[in-house]
């Protein structure tokens, strides 16, 4: 078991929090010593505000705040060219530069991004969770005069995140089930019976999934061990064009539309799983039973159901394809692009009885890993748009989240006993991405190293 230092790493890394309450401030430096100050402070002790950790609690805290750098960020605090230098590609060209990639194309272009996040003037995210409006409305003003101190930074955007009733997302499926247990990290909010990820997949300076294989640490050690990365988005949800699909596509099949739902999604609505109940939303099975299942028998669940051909859980389910477990997947790699997820909803709960309301609603989504290429990325690309991870799929890509932006774009649900899946047509863009970015999430002691920094710019005057 690695031997984790819970005090020095970010704590949403290795812990879900579980506040109802976020707040997303996109901030630009402009004083680089103000702003190494300010960060400085959140791991001093100086200040009221502290970074949250994944230290053990034993109250729960009112709050969390958590600190994530863009590589302009970093660059703008005025870090080495040594240290810039020794950042993966993909962190270095940001969010913006690798949108094609990972499907963020048409109206989910940088063009379109809200917020200044396709600008280079985005620096720093800060992450405020809380337990209720009035924490969030004391800490913002805190943080405000804090962040605003000497000029240091200044504010692009603020983004609003707010849990829903039932913990459901606004498609209306219960969410925060499956989120893999680190090895030397927390235990987890919700049993996981997959074998644990190794520290290295989720925390740079530890060996990664991949045998004999470490994640390149960005230099120096103070900097980058016990970092991670983070692919942060504002999903945009078409809430109304969803189940209008789901109207019609009923009609297409004859299934219920509520199936026709847990197809596409691979969990009922209510979170229990088609490979443990393919027939119901069956209620019996409880909430610390939903993430016990695989897709074929494993060591971990050596009772699963072969599902190999999809017919209980679509081959191009949503959650099959951002997770596939023990599936047969292209290179045997189905545990080894898992990836963290945080965030919560944005917008009021989506009316059925007024659905032009023209009010956005959508997810302010955090994915992290050790390697935004081998885990975000991959997913969105090799397994989310592409239809050649897994046999059976043909040209599909995610029904949820994925680009189904052209023409003929469909879903397939094998049935057992036909020969040919039955095809639902009618996709469109479910989800817009209405801005992104690349975050480095450096430890505690990373941030004093950026605070404690000598700058000596090309004057000659030292900062």
């Amino acid at each position: 078991m690695a031997d984790l230092p819970h005090a020095d790493i970010q704590g949403f890394i290795l812990r879900t929090y579980a506040m109802p309450v976020l707040r997303v401030f996109a901030l630009k430096v402009e004083q680089p010593g103000a702003a190494r100050r300010f960060l400085g402070k959140l791991v001093s002790g100086e200040s009221d505000l502290q970074l949250a950790t994944a230290i053990d609690w034993t109250t729960k805290p009112q709050y969390c705040l958590n600190v994530g750098l863009t590589y302009l960020g970093l660059a703008a605090l005025e870090l080495p060219a040594s240290s810039l230098g020794s950042f993966p590609e993909e962190f270095l060209a940001g969010a913006a530069a690798r949108a094609e990639r990972v499907g963020d194309t048409g109206e989910s272009s940088p063009q379109h991004w809200k917020g200044q996040f396709a600008s280079p003037d985005l620096h720093i995210l800060l992450f405020l969770f809380t337990e209720t409006e009035d924490i969030l409305e004391q800490i913002t003003r805190q943080l405000r005069a804090d962040y605003s101190s000497d000029g240091a930074m200044s504010e692009l955007s603020l983004h609003d995140g707010r849990s829903l009733p039932g913990s459901t997302a606004h498609f209306g499926y219960r969410d925060g089930f499956a989120q893999p247990t680190i090895d030397g990290g927390l235990p987890p909010l919700m049993p996981d019976v997959l074998p644990k990820a190794p520290a290295g997949e989720f925390l740079l300076g530890y060996p990664s999934q991949y045998t004999d294989f470490t994640y390149l640490v960005p230099v120096p050690p103070e900097l980058g061990r016990n970092g991670s990365f983070m692919a942060f988005r504002i999903l945009a949800q078409d809430c109304h064009g969803f189940e209008q699909f789901l109207t019609d596509a009923a009609h297409q099949t004859g299934f219920d539309r509520e199936l026709i739902a847990a197809k596409l999604c691979g969990r009922w609505r209510n979170g229990v799983p088609l490979s443990l109940s393919p027939d119901s939303a069956d209620e019996r099975i409880l909430l610390e039973q939903r993430n016990s299942f695989d897709y074929v028998p494993s060591d971990a669940v050596p009772d699963a159901f072969d599902d190999h051909r999809g017919y209980r859980c679509p081959l191009g389910s949503h959650i099959r394809r951002m997770n596939p477990r023990n599936s047969t997947v292209a290179g045997n790699g189905g545990l080894k692009h898992r990836i963290i997820r945080r965030g919560l909803p944005y917008g009021p709960p989506y009316d059925p009885a007024n659905p032009d309301d023209d009010v956005e609603r959508g997810l302010l989504g955090l994915f992290i890993g050790v390697s935004l290429k081998d885990q975000f990325e991959f997913l969105m690309s090799d397994w989310g748009n592409k239809g050649n991870f897994a046999p059976g799929l043909r040209n599909t890509r995610d029904p949820i989240i994925g680009d189904n932006s052209m023409p003929g774009a469909t879903f397939l649900i094998p049935s057992k006993g036909q020969k040919r899946p039955i095809e639902l047509t009618g996709l469109s863009n479910f989800v817009t991405c209405r801005g992104a970015a690349y975050c480095f999430l450096p430890s505690a002691t990373a941030i004093r190293y950026i605070a404690n920094l000598s700058v000596i710019p090309a004057t000659g005057a030292r900062d």
